[in-house]
């Protein structure tokens, strides 16, 4: 069976099932029935004001964002789906934070759920710093689907290092 690198900590019966889909050149069928299309969100700043109005909704009292954006840099290879940085800086006497987050760029041609579970994994790092109990129910809070998202964006990963492309042509 194929080495599913995503799906590392799921059961055997789970792998097994994936597998067969790669198998048969049809993982990418079944995302696509389950989730038809993309999303609009093509900009740096289309990105910024969509996870700004999920923080604003969610989490009103936390500090706001100086920047969110696309970064081809992230390499989903490297376990990185996006990443969230947290700044200080003196400035005049006064300690200025600064909270960024970037989304990996194949993101950009992804289903808008799979884009929402990752804006929601990392504006849910602006309060809880480590992957803990609290951290996932706030996650859930924010997207109660969170945990089926999140398999099917590894489902996602999967069939685009498999095939290539997002969707089948």
């Amino acid at each position: 069976m194929q080495q599913l690198k995503y799906l590392a900590g799921y059961s055997q019966q789970i792998t097994a099932r994936v597998a067969e889909l790669v198998a048969e050149n049809r993982l990418g069928s079944v995302l696509v029935q389950k989730y038809p299309k993309t999303h609009e969100i093509r900009t740096d700043k289309a990105l910024y004001d969509f996870t700004v109005t999920i923080k604003n909704e969610y989490m009103r009292s936390t500090r706001p964002l100086s920047k969110v954006a696309y970064d081809g840099k992230i390499h989903v290879i490297n376990n990185a789906l996006g990443t969230h940085t947290f700044v200080s800086r003196v400035q005049g006497g006064k300690l200025k934070a600064k909270h960024e987050i970037r989304i990996a760029s194949v993101f950009r041609d992804a289903p808008l759920e799979f884009l929402k579970m990752i804006v929601v994994h990392e504006l849910a790092h602006l309060k809880e710093k480590e992957h803990n109990k609290a951290f996932y129910q706030l996650c859930e809070y924010m997207e109660p689907a969170y945990g089926q998202l999140e398999f099917d964006t590894r489902l996602f990963l999967t069939h685009l290092e498999m095939a290539g492309s997002p969707y089948p042509s």
